[in-house]
Parts: structure tokens; C-alpha cells; sequence
């Protein structure tokens, strides 16, 4: 099994002890780093190239929001998970936006965290059960009018894939529906990660259901 590397982002000590002693439970993953604040984390994880950064929502100076937005930029292989006790829609959906591509909130038992960093490791978008039911409860209860082709700028083809993403569908369900090989998905997703100017699946999900797809 491969390791999975892990950078801990959060000002608490006792928070970063914590969780480096749950994850060294487990054989499958190494932290190989810490850090207490935004640009902290920004500067390991260019360093490090971690596979997945834990990172709190609060602290001090640079927060880890902002410092999600930048890590996406600057280590775009790096996934980041949201691990914070914020819950409310401006904090969930503003670190979507920038980057997250998974939230969980603090009091999570090991198995849900150490498969929310499985998750994202391997591409996926991951929600804990509370913050899932927000963002779904937002995209049922505020609708976007979708016009007849919302994004006339995809063929036919990227289209298809996206309307699939956004139903929470992964490349190997996407390939198997389309009779396509997964090699094809990426490249596509790659044309309609550029084309609607979004970095990562997340995003992309979002856009597509704003715009009434995979609902």
C-alpha cells in the first residue's frame, strides 16, 4: 500500500499532536510536517509536496482559506482537507471555492478522517455527514435558472462528462458509462477544468450545479 503524506495545518498544539498521533496509528499514512498558521502551511507544503494538507479554517495572520487558494496554485497535486469546528455556509462554501476538496469538522472518529484523507488523496470530493447535507440543502433550496446550454463553450462530449462529475460520479463510473477509457475522461476533465476556469473536480462540481446540472 502506498504511503499517503500528510501536512498538518492548525495553530492548536494539542490539535497537530493529536492528529499526528492518530494517523501514526495507521501504517498508510506519514506526516511529514506541521505548521501554525497559513503562510506556514503555504511554505511547507512547497517544500514537502505533501499528498494531502490538513488545514484548519482560523488562525492567526494568514488564514486557512486564504492559504487553501494558494497551495492549490503552487502544489496543485497537493489535496487539501478542510479539518475545523466552523460549519456555517460562508466559511464551507468559501473554502470550496477556493480550492478544498473535502471539510470535515473537528470531533470526526479516526475512521471518518482517515477516510476523508484517502478520499481526497485519490481525487475525490469528501464532505463529513452535517456539512454534506448543507451543500445539499443550498443547491436544492437556491436553484440557479439554468439557460439552455449553460456552458456553450464544451462539446458535446465534455459536456456529458460534466453532467456525470457533477452527480458526484468518479472517472472509472464516468469511463464505464460513456464506453470510454479512463485515460480519455482525464483529458477531457483537463479541457473542462481549463475551459470554465476552475482548478480541480470540486470546483467544477460546483459550477455545473449552480448552472442545474447533476441535480
Amino acid at each position: 500500500m502506498e504511503t499517503i503524506r500528510v501536512l498538518i495545518a492548525d495553530d492548536h498544539p494539542v490539535v497537530r499532536q493529536g492528529l499526528r498521533t492518530l494517523l501514526g496509528t495507521l501504517d498508510e499514512f506519514e506526516v511529514v510536517g506541521e505548521a501554525v498558521d497559513g503562510d506556514s502551511a503555504l511554505r511547507e507544503a512547497m517544500l514537502l509536496r505533501p499528498d494531502v494538507v490538513l488545514m484548519d479554517v482560523r488562525m492567526p495572520g494568514s488564514d486557512g482559506v486564504g492559504a487553501t487558494r494558494r497551495i492549490r496554485a503552487s502544489v496543485p497535486d497537493a489535496a487539501v482537507l478542510i479539518l475545523t469546528m466552523y460549519d456555517d455556509d460562508a466559511t464551507v462554501f468559501t473554502a470550496m471555492q477556493a480550492g478544498a476538496r473535502g471539510y470535515l469538522l473537528k470531533g470526526a472518529g479516526q475512521g471518518e478522517i482517515a477516510g476523508a484523507i484517502r478520499a481526497v488523496a485519490a481525487g475525490q470530493a469528501i464532505f463529513g455527514p452535517g456539512i454534506a447535507a448543507r451543500v445539499l440543502d443550498h443547491f436544492a433550496a437556491a436553484p440557479v435558472p439554468a439557460p439552455a446550454d449553460p456552458f456553450p463553450e464544451l462539446t458535446p462530449r465534455e459536456h456529458e462528462i460534466l453532467v456525470l462529475l457533477a452527480g458526484g460520479r468518479r472517472n472509472a463510473d464516468i469511463a464505464r458509462t460513456l464506453h470510454l477509457s479512463p485515460k480519455t475522461v482525464s483529458n477531457n476533465l483537463t479541457a473542462i477544468f481549463g475551459k470554465l476556469q476552475v482548478s480541480d473536480r470540486t470546483q467544477a462540481m460546483i459550477r455545473a450545479r449552480e448552472r442545474g446540472l447533476g441535480g
